[in-house]
């Protein structure tokens, strides 16, 4: 019955029906073959929703979204335009950088896209920028968001794995450092080679302060939430809580821009931001407590275990498994739906369990700008007006260093585990 409820679920997605249809169709037709009670499905689909950890994730997207409506990214944006612009690349780097600090928030990378890629895409076409380049900037920066706190798809993984969502967030930062290094100084070579416009001259020293002044509150909100995390001052959620307030105090006060209309368009786009994360955990819920009950999760281990119980191999078929994965569903569906099945085996071979939630978040990123189905792809196409074929031309040099980023996060443990394990 397990096997038939997969198939079940992968017949309707492929066929056109919405995730959560396709999820909860075979999972209400099991409940009723089995003759189990009604009641069971909203036990289930309620103890998911019941959960402090997953209370992180309408914080997150409120602070993005406050930040937002209220103009404080665009005051950091323009700062960072200041500060770089003069790099080669100018505005493209300014792109990944932002993308570092707020991807993250709305809690997968195709709202990432469609919210903040806007921006960034219509600056860079005002700057000079070709729109393939815009959107192959913004597509691969939006890769390290999610790896990088605050990140609702590694809050999503730890809620399902009960893995320490404190050592899951510290352990992106490096990598997400190392891969926005790696795709800076891509976006810089092909600045130089293709002279892409940048500012003129150097900022003056006025220039920064004055642009610095006006962005220096909301750029000190990141820092008071890692910091929080790295002193054990408060939880993840407790971090959302006080960066919520944190950016209420300074849009209200400080810049004195946050009006009512604000308020309530950053409330609304929370709500339904919130609603399609939240329906997806609690139908993916039912559905992995059916796979527990048929035991499929044992079966695939025990299979997995069969072909090789060498790490690196098992994270090498872990790789292929959630990149396909990505290219076809969204992080926090694509979560909640394999790593339940996939993780135990891992895990029980030595792989480190936060290890494994940073590669699984980022194969399932990169898998999203992945033709011929990622899904990212046909998003920065409507965006930015341009075909497919032009979108991938000017996509090829970022998959360089968003692989090599990927073989550091696979290979080498140690730059993934560093800073978590202060924290044990």
């Amino acid at each position: 019955m397990g096997l038939i409820v997969i198939c079940a679920f992968l017949a309707l997605f492929i066929l056109g029906f919405p995730v959560v249809y396709a999820i909860l169709i075979p999972s209400i037709g099991y409940v009723m073959i089995e003759g189990l009670p009604l009641g069971l499905l909203a036990q289930r689909i309620t103890y998911a929703l019941d959960s402090f950890p997953l209370v992180a994730v309408p914080l997150f997207i409120f602070v993005g979204n406050l930040m937002n409506s209220s103009g404080i990214t665009d005051k950091i944006f323009r700062f960072a335009d200041t500060l770089v612009g003069r790099v080669p690349g100018g505005l493209a780097q300014v792109n990944i950088f932002s993308s570092l600090i707020f991807s993250g928030m709305s809690g997968a990378a195709l709202a990432d896209v469609g919210g903040l890629g806007r921006i960034e895409i219509e600056a860079m076409r005002k700057k000079g920028f070709s729109l393939p380049f815009a959107a192959a900037v913004t597509g691969a920066s939006a890769v390290v968001g999610p790896i990088f706190p605050p990140s609702i798809p590694l809050i999503v993984y730890g809620s399902i794995t009960s893995v320490s969502i404190v050592q899951l967030l510290i352990a992106g930062i490096v990598p997400a450092i190392i891969c926005v290094l790696l795709l800076m100084i891509t976006a810089a070579v092909l600045a130089l080679r293709h002279d892409m416009p940048r500012s003129p001259r150097w900022p003056r020293l006025n220039e920064i302060w004055r642009d610095l002044l006006p962005a220096l509150p909301a750029l000190i909100a990141p820092i008071l939430m890692i910091s929080g995390m790295l002193a054990g001052i408060f939880t993840p959620t407790e971090a959302a809580a006080v960066t919520a307030v944190y950016v209420l105090l300074i849009s209200s006060l400080f810049y004195r821009e946050l009006t009512w209309q604000h308020l309530s368009y950053a409330l609304k786009t929370t709500a339904l931001s919130t609603s399609a994360i939240l329906i997806i955990v609690a139908a993916a819920a039912l559905f992995g407590w059916i796979l527990s009950v048929e035991q499929v999760p044992q079966d695939f281990s025990r299979w997995i275990l069969g072909v090789s119980k060498n790490p690196i191999v098992l994270l090498l078929i872990a790789n292929l498994i959630f990149f396909v994965a990505g290219m076809f569903l969204d992080s926090t569906t694509a979560t909640l739906l394999v790593v339940p099945v996939i993780a135990p085996p891992l895990v029980l071979a030595g792989i480190d369990p936060v290890h494994l939630g940073i590669l699984v978040i980022f194969n399932l990123m990169i898998g999203l700008l992945t033709p011929p189905m990622g899904l990212s792809l046909f998003l920065l196409c409507n965006i930015a007006k341009v075909s497919l074929r032009q979108l991938l031309r000017a996509l090829a040099p970022f998959y360089i260093p968003l692989l090599a980023t990927l073989a550091i996060i696979t290979f080498a443990d140690s730059v993934v585990l560093w800073l978590p394990s202060m924290l044990r």
